[in-house]
């Protein structure tokens, strides 16, 4: 009995070690470009060695409104809206923002906002619970088109961050007409580390007295923050240009085992 229990395992064993054997190593052919290395921050919410510095807390020449000042370290919104010298197409943008203390309620309740390519806005606002205004115009909203999945913020004075991730969109243009519209805008959005708007289709640029849709602009443009009459302060600004789209292979070739 013994023995044919051990011949059993023996059996087993080999057939074990025959699969592995003849396990082979699937491969998709595709010969992809090599990921570029970049140093990552060590700092939580820090820029990446690839991004470029918009605010650090001391140095404004990124940005052509020089009349919002500085105040301990924060630019704070005054004097019109503010926009970036460079253009930006597909960006991976990181800020960080504090609303002041206000009683007020509704777009009263502290109001400002992030326009990416200079048309598409994410809402800064005031909504902490027990503050009300209608859904898609709250905080993380992407402004009259969708509210954030879950509400995320903080207490007005408290610091809080956006992470956001914006895929330009493509149009053909003729006679300044938009002809088509190729591929649409699309924005991610986390609040606070909280995934609130994931990878949403723009159904064009955001307006507060007219239906979103898509307007002729450039390829590549400002980034804009906006100045509604708040003293909102923003620092710690940072942004990455990404492909328009995931990295395409240099070759496709059919898959094959290895």
């Amino acid at each position: 009995m013994r023995l044919k229990k051990l011949l059993t395992i023996a059996i087993v064993i080999a057939v074990g070690l025959c699969a592995v054997a003849v396990a082979r190593d699937w491969r998709s052919g595709i010969a992809w470009t090599e990921p570029k290395a970049i140093t990552p921050s060590e700092t939580l919410g820090g820029a990446p060695s690839d991004a470029i510095v918009l605010f650090d807390g001391k140095d404004t020449s990124e940005w052509e409104n020089q009349k919002w000042k500085i105040v301990d370290g924060a630019l704070v919104a005054g004097n019109g809206d503010n926009r970036t010298k460079k253009k930006f197409g597909s960006v991976q943008l990181h800020l960080e923002f504090a609303i002041p203390a206000n009683n007020k309620n509704g777009q009263a309740a502290g109001n400002s906002g992030v326009y990416l390519s200079s048309k598409y806005e994410v809402q800064i606002l005031d909504s902490f619970p027990g503050k009300s205004t209608y859904f898609d115009g709250q905080c993380g909203s992407i402004y009259k088109q969708r509210p954030p999945q879950v509400n995320a913020c903080k207490k007005a004075g408290e610091w809080q961050t956006y992470d956001i991730v914006f895929n330009r969109p493509k149009m053909q243009i003729e006679n300044g007409k938009i002809k088509k519209i190729i591929r649409p805008a699309y924005i991610t959005v986390f609040h606070n580390g909280t995934l609130i708007i994931n990878h949403h289709e723009l159904e064009g640029a955001t307006g507060y007295d007219n239906k979103p849709t898509y307007e002729p602009h450039e390829d590549l443009m400002p980034l804009q923050l906006q100045d509604h009459g708040t003293p909102v302060k923003f620092r710690n600004i940072w942004i990455r240009e990404i492909p328009d789209d995931n990295t395409k292979p240099k070759q496709e070739r059919e898959p094959y085992y290895n």
